[in-house]
């Protein structure tokens, strides 16, 4: 599985856990589990209840996905 292969939907982070876990409320009203990618760990990128994100979700696995962007405020 690439990161290509992802399902790009937008979010909003609703909470935070131990491990590198956020809960994600997607704009369709689903909630999800995911972590940041590998390029956000790289450049440290800070992400915090509230944040408007872009997650890649998985065809296989619709319930976790990778945070690939958070959008500016």
């Amino acid at each position: 599985m690439a990161k290509d292969d992802l399902v790009s939907i937008d979010g909003k982070v609703s909470d935070m856990s131990g491990g590198g876990v956020y809960f994600i409320t997607l704009d369709n009203g689903v909630d999800i589990r995911a972590r940041l990618c590998g390029k956000m760990k790289k450049f440290r990128i800070k992400v915090v209840v509230g944040d408007r994100v872009t997650v890649g979700l998985s065809p296989y696995d619709p319930t976790h996905g990778l945070i690939t962007h958070r959008f500016k405020t």
